[in-house]
């Protein structure tokens, strides 16, 4: 069978097993061609053409076990490969960690920077929840001056996002701390803090289909409503931000629940390509001493 043969031959298996999908890629096609190539060893931006590639009886066998493990044991695309892609960058990723996903990968290069007064003299920045590391490096990436905190209460998550600091060599920039949101950061206060919590409600996470239960439920369950760790984290940023900060905070399905709650923080909800507009951004000067007197 030629490579196409087995491409098309896996989309009807998506099909017929009701694969669930949107940790790698929402589309069977792409997830599908992205784990025939890993597992042939071939480049991801192979041309049109190798799907005339005729393949090996190992060749074959290969993919047939790989698509055995993603269809049948439902193991997340991303687990199986040991990688996610995000802003064009690779990163390692296993069970420890949540898959990276995240709106600020689109949100980062174009729509923060008219919110400072000048993003080249941003040198304190805090990625709050970072999981495997990834957004903390294209924090350090994008603003080229700052040294960022990256926290997570989780040793295991920290432990991957150590790898992925080493391979994108930003040691000396990136700090992993241990803690409960702000906690474990050190005194003084931060230009910029982001975090990407986990804020599905218990109950969603609790009928989320099975790839989405093979990562950390401490990396999804947000608490009844979904805004349990966004609360204490507006109330901990209030006195950690520098006057002229920005908070930034990424709430999946709960920005309605959101705006109710904490709409007089006029945050600012930034525009996505799939039009979920989830994440926002609230400006230093609007979380004190408002905010104090919100409901915790």
């Amino acid at each position: 069978m030629t490579l196409g043969g087995w491409l098309r031959r896996a989309e009807r298996q998506y099909a017929g097993h009701r694969a669930a999908l949107g940790q790698t890629s929402a589309v069977a096609h792409d997830e599908a061609l992205y784990l025939i190539l890993r597992t042939l060893g071939l480049p991801l931006d192979s041309r049109p053409s190798v799907l005339a590639r005729k393949l090996s009886p190992s060749e074959s066998a290969a993919i047939r076990d790989v698509l055995h493990r993603r269809l049948v044991d439902r193991v997340p695309a991303a687990y199986i490969t040991r990688e996610a892609w995000l802003g064009g960058l690779r990163f390692h990723v296993d069970e420890r960690v949540l898959i990276p996903r995240s709106y600020f990968v689109e949100i980062l290069p174009g729509q923060v920077d008219p919110w400072l007064r000048d993003p080249a003299r941003v040198t304190r920045v805090a990625d709050v929840c970072t999981g495997s590391g990834c957004l903390a490096i294209l924090l350090a990436r994008h603003f080229r001056n700052a040294r960022v905190e990256a926290i997570d209460l989780s040793a295991d998550a920290l432990e991957v996002a150590a790898i992925n600091v080493r391979r994108h060599r930003l040691a000396g920039r990136v700090r992993l701390l241990r803690g409960d949101l702000l906690d474990p950061a050190p005194a003084g206060r931060y230009d910029v803090i982001l975090c990407n919590p986990p804020y599905e409600p218990t109950a969603h996470v609790d009928r989320l289909p099975r790839e989405f239960r093979s990562e950390p439920r401490l990396a999804l369950d947000g608490g009844p409503d979904g805004l349990g760790l966004v609360r204490r984290l507006l109330r901990q940023a209030a006195p950690r931000l520098k006057p002229a900060g920005i908070l930034m905070i990424e709430v999946g399905g709960g920005r309605a629940a959101f705006d109710r709650e904490f709409g007089h923080l006029d945050p600012h909800w930034f525009h996505t390509m799939d039009g979920s507009d989830c994440a926002c951004l609230i400006q230093a000067a609007r979380l004190a001493p408002r905010h104090a007197r919100a409901r915790s």
